[in-house]
């Protein structure tokens, strides 16, 4: 079986409704979990994915709550174990932790902000993998030779690892449960799901499970519209044959067969991105695209 995920609005609110009702709608729609990106400063205006995730556990009941994904160098490792145990406990362990470094899109801004080096991201990230689970369960830990432990601790959730390349494997192969892919073919999917296999069998661990992210747009969808959210996409270095080819249109019929193709090519989450502007609508599609699939 395949879970379907949907993205909660990133700047809060849209033309038809704010982050609490999209989230009961996807609970009520059957979906199994909402998601939201994490940036200090993007393209465009986006609230913190902390608040945001915290708002939707408020509202909802079994939906869980993910990080698509936090940027996990951007902050102290400690204040990052604080805001995951918080929210596990504030969602009754509803958290999916999807973790990157950071792309190149955004540049080099928010890292200059916050005081670190942006070409420093990945061996920081690596850094904070390393600690997380520990500080999350409030058990002791080392930070610049300072030991701490937080209060109250929590269940460690599952951490999906994004990215692409030998990194992405490296750190799925030591710290994942998981990992996450964006804009990922059946084919690249089914590439990926095997050499997963091999890393898992070479470290003796669980083989991680795929999570894929879609830009969708179902129903009716103006050419202007699709337009505009490939040259978004092309901004994330895709070419405009691979963005148009990334976008799953039509009816939710229409998207099932796409989502059963990425299922069996070795995918177990889809979580779809709307990008027209009636995302409620989109919601609700997607719902029934989950329930056919």
């Amino acid at each position: 079986m395949i879970h379907v995920g949907a993205n909660l609005p990133s700047f809060g609110v849209d033309e038809t409704a704010g982050v609490a009702e999209h989230a009961r709608l996807a609970e009520a729609a059957g979906l199994e979990s909402v998601w939201v990106g994490d940036h200090l400063r993007p393209v465009k205006p986006f609230l913190d994915s902390t608040l945001v995730l915290a708002t939707a556990a408020a509202v909802t009941d079994r939906v869980k709550v993910g990080f698509g994904v936090m940027v996990l160098a951007l902050r102290p490792v400690a204040w990052a174990a604080k805001q995951v145990a918080s929210l596990q406990h504030l969602s009754g362990d509803r958290v999916l932790l999807g973790v990157g470094t950071g792309g190149e899109p955004h540049g080099d801004v928010a890292w200059r902000a916050v005081g670190v080096p942006f070409a420093e991201r990945g061996r920081r990230t690596d850094a904070a993998l390393e600690l997380l689970p520990g500080l999350v369960e409030g058990k002791p830990a080392v930070i610049d030779g300072v030991e701490i432990a937080l209060t109250p601790g929590a269940a460690m959730p599952p951490v999906l690892i994004a990215g692409s390349g030998p990194a992405m494997l490296r750190r799925v192969a030591r710290h994942g449960d998981g990992c996450y892919p964006a804009f990922s073919t059946p084919g690249q999917i089914a590439e990926l799901s095997g050499r997963l296999a091999e890393l898992a069998a070479e470290h003796g661990r669980p083989v991680p499970r795929i999570t894929v992210s879609v830009s969708i747009g179902l129903g009716d969808v103006t050419e202007a519209e699709i337009d505009a959210q490939v040259r978004g996409l092309t901004g994330y270095g895709l070419t405009e044959a691979d963005a148009r080819a990334s976008l799953i249109t039509g009816t939710p019929a229409q998207a099932a067969e796409h989502f059963a193709e990425l299922a069996a090519a070795g995918a177990h989450r889809i979580t779809g991105m709307p990008f027209p502007k009636d995302r409620l609508r989109q919601t609700e599609l997607l719902g029934e695209a989950a329930r056919l699939t």
